[in-house]
């Protein structure tokens, strides 16, 4: 049973984590990863993927009686009771000591008060107001005003620290009790330069949670992202949407490591704002973009403030492992998350429900699956973890909860593979790999992709950060290798335009909307080849003594190799 529950509002806006859809364009031609001539990979057990049992698991998760899953709720009880259920019968043990339940406490945070920004420069007063210039809030612990006053404001360009790439935003600046403003996106998408960062594709650095982050390391009071909707990938709606309603954190944090305030300003209200300080917003950003940049204070200090409502509770992920018979300590992890957005009581019967069948009963739903066939195909070597993560619709939290306090050390853990959203439209020649470049687990996918006769492909828009937005970043974040593949739009029998079209029904009709649920009319032909992909890279990895890394130049490739040096 949960304990001190808490109910999540099921019409919650889209936070910018989660994996939001984008129309696709056109892809060009593109050279396969190297694939090393490895001993032949491991065969996928008689019968593979049986495509009638996993629309049976899917249709259960995304029925109305699950109601919408939402943590929190009774949807999460059947949820979780499901889930130990069959990962029982299939004969696989609890994952997280003698329970296959691992609590994850949180709290959600409702803005009951929440000031104006107040600017101060010389003699001169004005404000930003909300949401119509500004958005901000507060992570902070407790029910107590949190803000700043008199502030100092400076921008910092992108903010960022990476020395990977000889760069420094925050280079001789203290910030103490200072509100930085930042860039959103990183310089490689500002220039366009391939050789910086990673050209278009976001970096991890691009982030609006990485600068968040940062800003806190660095010591700031506050700090204020500048919202420009190309290189953010959406539009201030979204961030209105994101930012009024609840906002949910893990329990635990201390005040220390989170800002007084985080928000988001409107471009013309910097460019405004940079007007009044004497400066060229555009010469400005241009400089930002470039090497060697350094601070400059904006000439006006800050003063806001923001009191939340704060309820605690508990949610829970769900942990199934098979042992291994060699290495048990070693572990291969295949993540889902089995939240959803619950319901909205104001609409009647099932009009109301979210029932979230790709989102994410359908990569729920694979975990059943791929466990049965490792269970078919005898006792791996390593260890093999099956983790159903809580909250991801709410910040990712239930797969950075388990991050932070996992069963299996990080150095020991030897990779993740993650279904978010899989593929429903029926077998396809392609194979799109999110985050496409980042480590050597592509390699042993284009060997798997091969032996189907298919080819991988990069997400269509690197720029967006969709690699960011699913739970396989937080095993990322702290240097574990994570692939995030599955089945893309070139339909074998209809085409791409079909494909496409069907992409562009998801993405406009069901996404985070009632329309979301199960059809029996789905062609699982493709979403079973797309599993026993998955299944073929994981089974090479817990039957082999490989420890795959980031490619060279990998954001996380540093954190890796301080783990296994």
């Amino acid at each position: 049973m949960l304990v001190q529950r808490f109910f999540l509002p099921a019409a919650a806006g889209l936070l910018l984590a989660a994996c939001q859809p984008a129309e696709p364009p056109a892809l060009e031609e593109q050279e396969t990863p190297e694939v090393s001539a490895a001993a032949a990979l491991p065969a996928v057990p008689a019968g593979g993927i049986d495509a009638d049992r996993y629309a049976e698991h899917l249709q259960v998760l995304a029925s109305d009686e699950f109601e919408g899953r939402a943590p929190g709720t009774r949807g999460e009880r059947l949820t979780l009771n499901y889930l130990v259920r069959e990962f029982a019968a299939l004969g696989l043990g609890a994952g997280y000591g003698d329970s296959y339940l691992q609590p994850v406490p949180m709290a959600e945070m409702v803005a009951e008060e929440r000031s104006s920004l107040r600017l101060t420069a010389g003699e001169e007063s004005f404000e930003l107001t909300y949401p119509e210039q500004m958005i901000i809030g507060t992570r902070r612990p407790g029910s107590d005003f949190h803000g700043v006053e008199d502030s100092e404001l400076v921008f910092v360009g992108y903010g960022i620290v990476a020395p990977e790439y000889g760069w420094d935003d925050y280079a001789g600046l203290d910030v103490a009790g200072k509100t930085v403003v930042m860039l959103v996106n990183d310089p490689g998408f500002a220039t366009a330069d391939p050789d910086l960062f990673n050209g278009r594709a976001m970096t991890y650095y691009g982030r609006w949670t990485y600068k968040y982050e940062e800003a806190a390391r660095q010591g700031a009071a506050a700090a204020l992202i500048v919202h420009d909707t190309e290189p953010a990938s959406y539009g201030w709606d979204v961030v209105i949407n994101s930012w009024s309603g609840a906002q949910f954190e893990l329990g635990g944090d201390s005040p220390e490591s989170l800002l007084a305030l985080e928000g988001w300003i409107t471009l013309e209200a910097t460019q405004s704002l940079f007007e009044r300080a004497g400066l060229d917003f555009d010469a400005e950003q241009a400089r930002a973009a470039r090497p060697g940049f350094s601070y400059v204070s904006l000439g006006a200090d800050v003063s806001a403030e923001v009191r939340n409502r704060v309820r605690e509770g508990v949610s829970y992920n769900v942990l199934a492992m098979i042992p291994g018979s060699e290495r048990p300590d070693e572990v291969v992890v295949y993540l889902a998350h089995w939240d959803h957005l619950g319901r909205n009581m104001a609409l009647p019967g099932s009009a109301g429900i979210y029932n979230g069948a790709i989102d994410n009963a359908s990569g729920t739903a694979a975990l059943l699956e791929i466990a049965r066939l490792y269970q078919q195909a005898g006792q791996p070597r390593r260890s093999v973890l099956f983790l159903a993560v809580t909250l991801e619709e709410y910040g990712l939290l239930g797969s950075r909860y388990y991050v932070n306090n996992p069963v299996f050390p990080h150095a020991q853990t030897v990779a993740a593979i993650n279904m978010d959203a899989m593929t429903l439209i029926g077998p396809t020649d392609d194979v799109v790999v999110v985050g496409y470049g980042s480590s050597e687990l592509e390699h042993i996918l284009a060997r798997a992709v091969e032996q189907q006769g298919r080819h991988v492909v990069p997400e269509p828009t690197p720029e967006a950060g969709f690699y960011y937005r699913s739970d396989h970043f937080n095993f990322a974040r702290a240097g574990i290798p994570a692939l995030y593949a599955k089945g893309g739009v070139e339909h074998r029998e209809h085409g791409r335009e079909y494909g496409m079209a069907r992409a562009r029904e998801y993405r406009d009709i069901q996404y985070h909307k009632p329309a979301d649920v199960f059809d029996p009319d789905w062609d699982f032909r493709g979403v079973a080849e797309d599993l026993e992909l998955l299944y073929v890279v994981g089974r090479e990895l817990a039957d082999g003594e490989a420890w795959p890394n980031w490619f060279d130049g990998n954001e996380f490739r540093a954190a890796r190799d301080a783990q296994r040096p």
